[in-house]
């Protein structure tokens, strides 16, 4: 076990971001890099007094020729630590595109992957303070609101799985200060010198802060204090929800005399959270989008954003699904469609799950009965057998057939906390 001067401030404040009781089986992600190396010795202190086994895992994209070494060298460290560690390689890059982001999105895909084949429910990361200022410094540049400002989460979902950043609070001077108290060993990745890439220059930029006392810590705090500002508009947004939003199956009814007069950091809280909760979740509509739906909303207008459809009627805007955003999709019954719709029914040779459109629609004479919108409905999922419709749930044509929310999409109001 590590003992020196650094581990118990280091100790205290890791504890401090880490869930009350850890997982019976933890990831944790070790590049080779400092941060994450130190991740893992502390992590190692932590679990001897928790009923908590570590997995290690390091990525290696495939990017670099010494990648395989520095993964070889985790591997040593962790066996020292009586730690089971494993390699995963990624082959997918074909030289096209933004390198980074691709590795990145890579980087989290064989990790979710690789700890749901082995009942791994969180990861931990080694995402630090420095981390979290340059997220910060490289945010203001675009403008970012109170939502990008909080940074990273200490902790959030990805597919199913936790990943833990606990080590948000401590520095990389810190770091590795522990490390080198204690003889450890790790390597330092050449592009963290490349000038190309935005986060090398919010890390020379940071340094040029220092003497107006804005450093990595300072920062980091920033975020964290605006991460509490954005979880208490979560709040407000969804108890603002509740008041002018009403889910109808699909679909979302805002009242636009209450959602007017909302403040407007709210109006667009919750136009959002009604957009993700219709099309799923995924990046945000760009700002501008997001205010012309938001002026169309409140003034009764037509409108489309984010795959998404505005319908007005009477004092209301039904939010819906947008038929061209799902028109390709075709599934088979029992499996989901659109992400979020589970369509099962009598077994029937040759049926298939299609949107309903407006081919649909003119053999559904019932969906008027709904009260709902004829756009609406055109989006939503049918049993179709070639080119007859053999039922439509949610049209008012059911035949036997039902169309249920999948298990693992949120409910609509808790949605709103969730992002």
């Amino acid at each position: 076990m590590f003992l020196s001067r650094h581990s118990d401030k280091l100790l205290e404040e890791l504890r401090a971001r880490l869930p009350e009781n850890l997982p019976r089986k933890l990831g944790v992600a070790v590049s080779g890099g400092g941060d994450s190396v130190a991740l893992m010795h502390l992590l190692h202190e932590v679990a001897q007094t928790q009923m908590t086994t570590l997995f290690i895992v390091t990525v290696d994209h495939g990017l670099r020729p010494e990648a395989a070494q520095e993964a070889e060298s985790v591997s040593r460290q962790a066996s020292a630590l009586g730690l089971s560690h494993e390699t995963l390689r990624w082959a997918g890059w074909d030289g096209a595109g933004n390198m980074q982001d691709q590795a990145r999105q890579a980087r989290y895909s064989l990790m979710s992957n690789w700890a749901r084949d082995r009942g791994i429910g969180a990861i931990a990361l080694g995402h630090t303070a420095d981390d979290q200022a340059e997220t910060l410094l490289m945010r203001l540049g675009r403008s970012s609101g109170v939502t990008g400002l909080s940074g990273m989460s200490a902790s959030r979902q990805l597919d199913g799985l936790t990943l833990l950043r606990p080590m948000l609070g401590m520095t990389r001077d810190a770091l590795r200060a522990y490390l080198i108290e204690n003889n450890a060993s790790w390597v330092e990745d050449p592009s963290n010198q490349d000038t190309r890439f935005d986060r090398i220059k919010a890390r020379d930029a940071l340094c040029g802060l220092e003497p107006l006392g804005i450093d990595a810590l300072s920062l980091s705090r920033v975020a964290d204090n605006l991460a509490q500002a954005h979880a208490a508009l979560g709040v407000f947004a969804q108890e603002s929800a509740r008041n002018v939003a009403q889910v109808v199956q699909s679909d979302v009814k805002v009242d636009r005399v209450g959602f007017s007069a909302l403040p407007k950091e709210i109006r667009r809280r919750v136009l959002v959270g009604i957009l993700a909760w219709i099309a799923g979740q995924g990046y945000p509509p760009r700002q501008a989008a997001v205010g012309q739906a938001m002026d169309a909303l409140a003034k009764g207008r037509a409108g489309s954003v984010a795959g998404c459809l505005l319908v007005p009627k009477g004092e209301s805007v039904w939010i819906c699904r947008e038929f061209k955003a799902v028109q390709d999709q075709m599934i088979a019954p029992g499996d989901v469609w659109d992400g979020k719709w589970s369509v099962s029914g009598p077994a029937t040779v040759g049926a298939e799950i299609r949107a309903l459109g407006d081919d649909g629609l003119r053999q559904v004479p019932e969906w008027r009965e709904t009260g709902r919108p004829r756009l609406a409905l055109s989006a939503t999922p049918a049993v179709w057998k070639g080119e007859s419709v053999l039922a439509a749930p949610l049209a008012g044509l059911a035949n036997g057939w039902q169309a249920d929310i999948a298990p693992e999409w949120p409910e609509f109001y808790a949605s709103f906390l969730s992002h």
